[in-house]
C-alpha cells in the first residue's frame, strides 16, 4: 500500500520509533531507533544544576540508608520524565525488552491500556478478551493500589514490573469506579497477552460489523481481507466499524485501515520539534470498502490510533462517528536510546486531523451522542386496535387483486420478511449503541436511492431543459 511504503521510509530516515499508545506493556509497533547525532545542544541551567547536586549530596550523607548513586540517578530521571506528561517514560534494560516482546503482539500481564491521573493510575481500555477485561476492569477505572503498593508511590514505568509476572498468578488491584461509593478489589490472573486485532461477521442480512481491538501490525490487512470477504459473500449494505475501547497502537495500522475507505486526500499529520518530526500521510487511490455506508463506534476508551481514524474518516464525511466522546490523546511518542539497553519514551509530537484539529485533551465528539444502553422489548398491549378492526369501517377502495405495482410491492415484502431475522440479534438486544448504528444503516440505505433518483431526475430536467433553449 502506498502510504505504508512512504511512512516504512520515513520512519528509517528520522531513525525514531513511533507510538501512538501508552500501555502497561507499553506500545505495540514502536520501531527501534538511533540516537540522533543533530540534536540541538542547550546551554544547562547552572543554578539548577548546583540545586540539584546539593539534594544529591544531602541524600548520600544524610538519608536513613546508604544509597549507591546509580539509583538515585535513574530515580531522578524517572521522575524528570514522569513529571512532564503521564505518557514519558524512562526505559530500563528489562522494559526495553517487554517493548520489543508487546511489538510482536505476544506478551505476559494483564492486557490493560493506562495512563496516569493525579497520582493515580488510570485505566484507558483493557484489551478484548484479555484478563483484565475477564476480570471486570473498565475504562476510566482508577486504580489506587496494586497488590499492597499504592498507586502514587509508582511511575507509569514501574507499573510493568509490578503489574507482569509469571502467567496463573494473581494480582489484587484496588480500584475506584464513578457510581461507586467506595473503592473494591479486582483480582486478576496474569497471562500471556495474544492481541487479537480484528473480528468481523454479519450481524443483519446485508450489514457488516468489524470490531477493531488493537491497532497491531497486520491490521490494515486483516481489515483489507474482511471487507474484501464481506462484499463477496454478501450483498453489502452497510458496515459498523467498532472502535469502543481500542487504546491504540501502530501509527501505520491507522492510517492502512483509514487508506482501505478512502480513494484520496490526507489522513493525518504530525507537529514537533524534533528533526524530520513534520509528518504528512496521504491516502491511496484504493478503496476496498467500494464506497459502502459506514458508521464508527467510540467512547472514552478509544484512544491515539483509533482517534486517528475517527477523526480522519469524520472530516472526509466517510462515516457516521456514534457514541460518546473519545479518550483525547493526540499525542506522539518516540524511543531515543541512550545506551544499548535503555532507552527514554518520549512525547515528541502532536498529531492532527486532516481539518487541522488536535484532539489532545479533547477527544473527537461524535457526529450522534449515544450513550451504553440495553434494549427493553415491550410486549404489545394485549387489547390493541387497527382501523381495520373497527365494526363497520370503511374499505380502502382498491380492487379485490390489486395493481401489478401493490403485488410486486407485496411479494417485495414478502421476501423481505423472509430475509430479516424474526427477533434482532441477541447482541442487538444487549448493545444499544450498536443497534443504533445498525439503524442508522437501514435509515441511509432507505435515503440514499431516493436522493440519487432525486439527483438524476434533476439531470435530466437540466439536459432537457437546455435542449429547449
Amino acid at each position: 500500500m502506498k502510504t505504508m511504503h512512504k511512512l516504512n521510509r520515513v520512519s528509517k530516515r528520522t531513525g525514531l520509533a513511533i507510538s501512538l499508545c501508552c500501555s502497561l506493556a507499553f506500545a505495540p509497533g514502536m520501531l527501534s531507533a538511533q540516537t540522533t547525532d543533530n540534536a540541538q545542544e542547550l546551554p544547562l541551567p547552572l543554578d539548577e544544576v548546583r540545586i540539584f547536586t546539593e539534594v544529591l549530596n544531602r541524600i548520600r550523607n544524610a538519608y536513613v540508608e546508604p544509597i549507591d548513586d546509580k539509583t538515585l540517578l535513574e530515580n531522578a530521571i524517572k521522575g524528570m520524565l514522569a513529571g512532564i506528561d503521564p505518557h514519558s517514560t524512562y526505559l530500563e534494560s528489562d522494559d526495553y525488552d517487554q517493548l520489543q516482546e508487546s511489538t510482536t503482539g505476544e506478551f505476559g500481564g494483564l492486557g490493560v491500556e493506562v495512563g496516569i491521573e493525579d497520582g493515580f493510575i488510570k485505566v484507558i481500555a483493557p484489551m478484548d478478551d484479555s484478563p483484565a477485561d475477564i476480570a471486570g476492569v473498565q475504562a476510566g477505572d482508577l486504580i489506587i493500589k496494586l497488590d499492597d503498593t499504592p498507586a502514587r508511590e509508582v511511575t507509569l514505568g514501574d507499573t510493568i514490573d509490578i503489574m507482569r509476572g509469571e502467567p496463573g498468578t494473581d494480582i489484587v488491584l484496588t480500584i475506584i469506579r464513578e457510581g461507586r461509593s467506595e473503592p473494591f478489589e479486582i483480582t486478576v490472573t496474569r497471562q500471556i497477552i495474544q492481541a487479537r486485532s480484528i473480528r468481523y461477521r454479519i450481524i443483519e442480512p446485508g450489514y457488516g460489523y468489524m470490531r477493531i481491538a488493537t491497532f497491531s501490525q497486520d491490521t490494515s490487512e486483516e481489515v483489507n481481507n474482511a471487507m474484501t470477504r464481506m462484499h463477496e459473500e454478501n450483498d453489502l449494505k452497510g458496515v459498523v466499524m467498532d472502535l469502543r475501547n481500542n487504546p491504540g497502537g501502530v501509527l501505520q495500522a491507522s492510517v492502512g485501515v483509514v487508506d482501505s475507505f478512502l480513494d484520496d486526500g490526507l489522513i493525518v499529520y504530525t507537529e514537533g520539534r524534533v528533526d524530520n518530526g513534520d509528518l504528512r500521510f496521504e491516502a491511496s487511490t484504493e478503496d476496498v470498502s467500494q464506497g459502502v455506508p459506514l458508521v464508527v463506534l467510540i467512547n472514552s476508551g478509544s484512544a491515539s490510533a483509533s482517534e486517528i481514524v475517527a477523526g480522519a474518516l469524520q472530516d472526509h464525511q466517510r462515516a457516521i462517528i456514534m457514541g460518546t466522546p473519545s479518550f483525547g490523546k493526540g499525542s506522539v511518542q518516540t524511543v531515543l536510546p541512550l545506551t544499548n539497553d535503555r532507552a527514554i519514551k518520549l512525547t515528541t509530537a502532536l498529531y492532527f486531523t486532516p481539518s487541522g484539529r488536535s484532539i489532545q485533551a479533547k477527544g473527537i465528539t461524535p457526529d450522534i451522542i449515544v450513550d451504553r444502553g440495553q434494549v427493553t422489548r415491550i410486549p404489545d398491549s394485549l387489547i390493541s386496535y387497527r382501523e381495520e378492526d373497527l365494526t363497520g369501517h370503511l374499505e380502502n377502495g382498491n380492487s379485490e387483486e390489486g395493481s401489478e405495482e401493490q403485488i410486486e410491492s407485496e411479494e417485495e415484502a414478502v421476501i423481505a420478511a423472509e430475509t430479516q431475522p424474526a427477533e434482532p440479534p441477541e447482541v442487538l438486544v444487549r448493545d444499544y449503541q450498536l443497534n443504533e448504528a445498525i439503524n442508522v444503516l437501514k435509515g441511509l440505505n432507505i435515503i440514499r436511492p431516493r436522493i440519487m433518483a432525486e439527483s438524476e431526475t434533476s439531470l435530466v430536467e437540466d439536459i432537457e431543459g437546455t435542449s429547449a433553449r
